[in-house]
């Protein structure tokens, strides 16, 4: 399997044909996931091959978008059987890295630990200092105009998601606590 070839190629193919009013879904936010899944994955001591992996997952996780916006995480897993057999991964690999990309699909539904990797490392924002700053980026993505509706989603998000890994719970989950609280205190 190679690696490093693999990623750069779709991280190539994100920053020259992905359209600039994907303000969050682009090269920047896949660079965040993977930094994300490798703090995450070392400090739940997964192996270097689960660490590869996993990377070509983080890596390849938006991909769809290039594609479609609704439903791009089956897009992106057909991008990576599409294009990860040229770089020497196997149908199981592809397999495992297509189960990392769709558990980070919303409602995240992670079924073992590198699924829940990815999925913490995808929404590692939410725990984070730049969360308004990100969400603003997602807001204009989306094209919305009214900042309360968009308040009350946030609330509903957060007050729906769950971290899974014990690194993310101990390291994000107190700033994402008070960020359900910083976007309650806006909607009052």
């Amino acid at each position: 399997m190679l690696f490093e070839p693999a990623a750069q190629f779709i991280l190539d193919k994100i920053d020259k044909e992905l359209p600039e009013t994907f303000y969050y879904h682009n090269l920047a936010h896949t660079r965040d996931v993977c930094a994300a899944a490798i703090r995450i994955g070392r400090s739940e001591k997964i192996t270097e091959q689960e660490m590869r992996v996993l990377l070509i997952a983080a890596c390849y996780h938006d991909s769809g978008f290039l594609r479609i916006a609704i439903g791009h995480e089956t897009e992106s897993c057909n991008l990576a059987r599409e294009n990860l057999p040229r770089f020497g991964y196997s149908i199981e690999e592809i397999e495992q890295i297509c189960g990392m990309i769709m558990a980070t699909r919303i409602p995240q539904t992670p079924h073992n630990k590198l699924e829940q990797i990815l999925a913490d490392a995808d929404l590692d924002y939410l725990g984070r200092d730049d969360f308004f700053e990100i969400g603003d980026k997602i807001y204009h993505e989306l094209g919305l105009k009214n900042r309360h509706e968009w308040n009350r989603l946030q609330l509903k998000f957060l007050e729906g998601h769950k971290y899974f890994t014990q690194t993310t719970l101990n390291l994000r989950g107190p700033k994402k606590l008070a960020n359900l609280e910083r976007v309650r205190a806006l909607l009052q």
